[in-house]
């Protein structure tokens, strides 16, 4: 799906489609942290059985006021004991499926709100 916002002055997702987003119109195709500050960086996971405690852990060191969760394919939820740091730092984290996440990081974002965007890229999934 192709995205067209306003002209926004923050990094923003461009367009979106099974298995990849497009930050700042560049296509990518593994899992990301992307900050309405410019942050950008891969994060090495790509199925959602495969998380853990420790991929949540490092949220809470980075200054953002929510994060939102893109669990992949689907809907899913990390066990709220995983979630910890981010509630002692009172920092929010909202939980989606990877295309509605990047919608709404696309508007927290726009609005000028200190948002982070933890984005799975799964496989897309198979038909038969």
């Amino acid at each position: 799906m192709k995205i067209q916002p306003d002209h926004m002055d923050v990094q923003s997702i461009t367009a979106y489609g099974p298995g990849w987003i497009a930050v700042d119109e560049q296509r990518r195709t593994r899992s990301v942290w992307l900050g309405s500050d410019g942050f950008l960086q891969d994060w090495p996971c790509s199925r959602f059985e495969d998380l853990a405690a420790v991929d949540f852990a490092p949220l809470a060191e980075l200054d953002y006021e929510v994060v939102i969760f893109g669990s992949g394919n689907r809907l899913r939820f990390v066990p709220p004991a995983w979630l910890a740091p981010l509630m002692a730092r009172r920092i929010g984290l909202e939980t989606m499926d990877t295309e509605a996440a990047c919608r709404t990081y696309n508007i927290l974002a726009g609005e000028g709100r200190r948002v982070l965007a933890v984005l799975l890229q799964e496989e897309p999934a198979q038909t038969a």
